[in-house]
């Protein structure tokens, strides 16, 4: 695959990491909305519209600085307001939305999949359609499953976090859960001391090794055109 210009970069991420993690909070937001919160309705939070998840510098700076260094990218929106208290069970219930966000990540990548797939097929007869296909494809895959996995640390304020407390007793959860006011902290910590990708990178590899198998796909096409859009 031939190396892309910064410009044609920036077109194939900006729809795959919007839509991973706007799709992401929307779905914490759905999800509590079925088990009683109403919160993130009466905020305008469940919705499409990308305006009103953006963290300015999770949704935007960082990765495109990521993007421009070459490197891991990964970001954050901001996070939907869930008001506990209104949840019918709200220990259980907690760790349902919480679940929900990584779930909306995996069903993003298997659709992502789909457009590879589909640019493969049309890429003979259509080559200015397969290859955004397959180079965004790439991309809307690469970025949920680090949306997914990152989310899924057993570590407070991240949805692992929440699901993690949500299986404990009662005292050890309200222990584990002293731990979240430090929690963005560990995870910076670990990420610029490159700890955090030596972590992710191989549950990253296994998941693109298991959809690729399953979607009949050659796993050296994930690594060709990942060099060609990082």
């Amino acid at each position: 695959m031939d190396q892309l210009s910064l410009i044609q970069k920036l077109a194939v991420w900006v729809m795959p990491v919007l839509l991973a993690i706007t799709v992401h909070e929307v779905a914490h937001g759905w999800v509590a909305l079925r088990l009683g919160d109403r919160t993130a309705l009466m905020l305008g939070r469940l919705t499409l519209n990308p305006v009103k998840h953006i963290d300015p510098f999770g949704t935007v700076l960082l990765p495109a600085l990521l993007l421009l260094m070459g490197g891991f990218v990964f970001g954050w929106a901001k996070p939907v307001p869930i008001t506990w208290e209104n949840l019918r069970h709200p220990k259980r219930d907690m760790a349902l939305v919480a679940l929900a966000g990584p779930s909306a990540n995996l069903l993003m990548a298997i659709l992502w999949l789909l457009a590879v797939k589909l640019g493969i097929a049309v890429m003979g007869a259509s080559p200015w359609l397969g290859q955004p296909l397959i180079y965004m494809g790439v991309a809307g895959v690469y970025i949920n499953a680090i949306l997914m996995v990152l989310n899924l640390l057993p570590l407070p304020p991240l949805d692992g976090g929440r699901i993690v407390a949500g299986l404990l007793p009662g005292p050890l959860a309200w222990q584990y859960n002293r731990i979240e006011p430090y929690g963005m902290l560990i995870i910076l910590a670990l990420f610029f001391t490159r700890l955090l990708g030596e972590i992710m990178g191989p549950l990253i590899s296994g998941f693109f090794l298991v959809l690729f198998y399953l979607g009949h796909l050659p796993a050296g096409l994930f690594q060709s055109v990942l060099q060609a859009i990082i």
